[in-house]
């Protein structure tokens, strides 16, 4: 490479690791390590330390946590609908194309740029400090998402409880939670509803009532300004939830590793579960036809597009800064790019196979009620929460499934949490050593802190403060954080580099396709993501509540306080820099390769 000088030392024994052989030189992977230098104001650090980076115990370790934490709720409870609501089959003409020109090669990138590098998201950037604030940026916004997203599990924890019973407690009225509303579902079908909603938005059935005025409480609160105090049955599952993650997570990758053999695996066996009860259902095939149904016009819509572009984004995980942390603890001749393949591929599959298990019920439902499919199909967690387990309450052995689903929903909800308070813990604990040295304080005051914040999202109005999270803490933020992280390593760290790097850890180049999609397709894909969902965004608002304009404003407000890590600390670091703008421009990135064969 022009520019880069070469030293050679002899290193101590137990500095030695093994990387992808060098040709020019001909020498054994065990002989060879190659330390990365970063020379900045005449200083050069490096890599190499006393302190050797712990790694997986197993290579399977790693495959099922970046498998558990891609797969997550919206697997289940976002792309089935999509899919159905955006002309079935035609739907995966946009995804697949978005997959292969997008999600895969963001997901290669994020996996060789930790792998390499063996750091977190914030001190990865020593390729090029300038940059620094996007890894600050993605890890205050997984900090941000553990804020409400373990409330859902605790939530799924609050079913798996309910559900211990002989008869699931929504299944019938006379409930002290129910309304004088309350309507029993066989009296539900198409002439009660009329032209007044669908089944799916009517909230007066055991099912809804259950969800909205036992777990929630909603008819306790006037709107976000009404939250009152957390209740006591939510905040003992939160407890319970915030322990799961401390134990999971306190040692490392080598607890975290062996806890995804039982998260990672158990949504899959039972999604195959409940095909096999779902399909034998009446109407189910009705309803899998509704999935699968090809409309082709809808591909004019560019909703569907930007739904497309959306999903698959979310889906794989990509910008969260997990997938850079669990790479950092790989072998670093480990074949990243066959993993990239096989666990967005994996992802993908499991979105496209949960929707046979979901529209068989949601077909059950429909002939159950004589409505059609579109009058049932929903989204979210009035899919998960509502739909779903209503149809469960109405089979036999119902507090099995019941058990069962919710069980899934727990792992799917705790691994993909483990992923993002790992990426927090990995991230700040490489950037402030003594973070480091003390992991298992460190990691119980993350948990503990996203406790405290949790609790306002199980008040009576928690699930406003819910909403308003999950519209703004993880939205536009995080796309714009991705797009400048394709950016700094694209374009100033430089793709050529980059490909450089993956070619010493496993002995070949990333092919013209790649480096495409990293240097243009990928970057363009996600300027258009973050346009769209900007031009998008309208007024918030949760059923038929509207939230006040100054909530909007918080939301925005918390949306910025990770971006404007971006742009704050490539001044502060331009700042502190001597020379003039061109100078600083041009050493900031400056990265010198230093090789050294160790005999």
């Amino acid at each position: 490479m022009l520019g880069a000088k070469m030293n050679i030392q002899v290193l101590p024994e137990h500095k030695l690791s093994s990387v992808a052989p060098l040709k020019q030189f001909n020498v054994e992977k065990k002989e060879v390590e190659l330390i990365l230098v970063k020379e900045q104001n005449g200083v050069q650090y490096t890599n190499t330390s006393d302190e050797v980076r712990e790694t997986w115990g197993k290579k399977i370790d790693f495959l099922l946590s970046v498998i558990g934490f891609a797969v997550d709720l919206a697997n289940v409870w976002r792309f089935p609908y999509l899919c159905y609501k955006n002309g079935g089959g035609a739907f995966l003409i946009p995804y697949v194309l978005f997959l292969f020109i997008a999600g895969m090669p963001l997901f290669y990138m994020e996996l060789a740029l930790g792998q390499y590098n063996k750091e977190g998201a914030a001190t990865v950037w020593k390729i090029c400090p300038i940059f620094k604030g996007v890894g600050y940026t993605v890890i205050i916004i997984a900090l941000y998402v553990g804020f409400y997203y373990n409330v859902i599990i605790a939530w799924s924890l609050y079913y798996l409880f309910s559900s211990l019973t002989s008869e699931l407690p929504w299944h019938k009225c006379n409930n002290p939670w129910n309304s004088p509303n309350c309507t029993e579902p066989q009296h539900i079908n198409g002439t009660f509803l009329g032209n007044r909603t669908s089944y799916a938005k009517y909230k007066n059935t055991p099912a809804a009532e259950f969800y909205e005025r036992e777990v929630l409480h909603i008819h306790e609160s006037k709107g976000i300004n009404d939250l009152g105090l957390p209740r006591w049955e939510l905040a003992l599952c939160l407890i319970l939830v915030v322990f799961i993650l401390f134990f999971s997570l306190w040692k490392g990758v080598k607890s975290s590793g062996k806890v995804v053999y039982v998260t990672a695996t158990m949504p899959y066996i039972v999604l195959f579960v409940l095909l096999i009860r779902g399909i034998t259902l009446p109407g189910a095939m009705n309803g899998i036809r509704a999935y699968l149904h090809i409309d082709l016009k809808k591909l004019n819509d560019p909703q569907v597009w930007i739904d497309a572009a959306t999903q698959i984004f979310f889906s794989l995980g990509a910008g969260f800064g997990v997938l850079i942390a669990f790479a950092s603890y790989n072998k670093f001749d480990n074949n990243c790019y066959r993993d990239a393949i096989l666990t967005s591929t994996i992802n993908c599959i499991t979105s496209f196979f949960s929707g046979f298990a979901i529209f068989s019920v949601l077909g059950y439902m429909a002939h159950q009620h004589q409505v059609n499919i579109k009058d049932v199909a929903t989204e979210g967690a009035g899919l998960v929460f509502i739909i779903y387990p209503e149809a469960i309450s109405t089979l036999p052995g119902s507090t099995f499934f019941a058990i069962v689903f919710f069980i899934m929903l727990l792992t799917l909800g705790i691994d993909s949490s483990m992923g993002g308070m790992e990426a927090v813990i990995t991230g700040l604990s490489d950037d402030f050593k003594f973070l480091k040295r003390h992991r298992k304080l460190f990691t119980f005051t993350v948990v503990f802190g996203t406790f405290l914040i949790a609790l306002l999202c199980i008040t009576n109005g928690g699930i406003f403060v819910l909403t308003l999270l999950d519209a703004y803490a993880a939205g536009t933020s995080i796309l714009f954080g991705v797009l400048i992280e394709a950016i700094g390593v694209s374009w100033f760290y430089g793709v050529d580099r980059f490909s450089e790097d993956i070619e010493r850890m496993m002995g070949f180049k990333p092919g013209i396709y790649w480096r495409l999609c990293w240097k243009f397709v990928s970057p363009a894909f996600l300027l258009v993501v973050v346009i769209a969902s900007i031009v998008t965004s309208g007024d918030l608002r949760y059923d038929n509540y509207i939230f006040p304009r100054w909530s909007n404003m918080v939301g925005w407000s918390i949306a910025l306080s990770s971006m404007l890590f971006v742009p704050i600390y490539a001044i502060y670091k331009l700042l502190i820099i001597p020379g003039t703008f061109k100078e600083k421009s041009s050493n900031i990135c400056r990265i010198k390769r230093h090789i050294a064969i160790c005999f």
